[in-house]
């Protein structure tokens, strides 16, 4: 089962986060700031790595390109329930505008577990695809993961929002 770190300040959106993975049999890890999610990363291997955007001292588009840079092509699911300027967007609809960020699946905060487990099946699809162009027969293992949280994304339900 792939290898998860959740980053977020927030105690309680961690916890709802990683608690809803778990059920669903994935191996998981939380961190509640980005330098304890870089100290994370430096000691384990993730298959996917999903944080929040907004946090004190290193925020998300830091902690992303810097994770990035040690692992490149590394699938990145992005949260942020912040509203930027009153227009009513958010930090991840201006995602794209930075190169090392283009392939970043968004999740917008709040969101509901059938949401998150699309986020990561997309994250999970993506290293697979990854995978497929560095080695063909080694895309097989993530392909089927993904495909699996697909399976079992309607078995979490949606009635409440992480």
């Amino acid at each position: 089962m792939p290898h998860i770190l959740v980053i977020d300040d927030q105690k309680h959106v961690r916890t709802a986060i990683v608690v809803a993975l778990r059920t669903k049999g994935f191996d998981v890890v939380g961190a509640e700031s980005g330098q304890s999610g870089l100290t994370k990363f430096e000691q384990s291997e993730f298959d996917v790595v999903i944080a929040d955007i907004f946090m004190p001292g290193v925020d998300g588009v830091t902690l992303i390109k810097a994770l990035r840079k040690r692992h490149p092509g590394l699938p990145v699911v992005a949260m942020s329930g912040v509203l930027l300027d009153g227009s009513g967007r958010t930090a991840l609809d201006h995602l794209t505008n930075i190169s090392e960020l283009k392939d970043v699946i968004c999740l917008q905060k709040p969101f509901r577990p059938n949401d998150l487990l699309q986020a990561v099946a997309a994250a999970l699809a993506t290293r697979a695809a990854h995978a497929a162009a560095a080695a063909p027969a080694a895309a097989a293992a993530p392909a089927a993961a993904a495909t699996a949280v697909a399976d079992r994304r309607d078995d979490l339900g949606s009635e409440h929002p992480a």
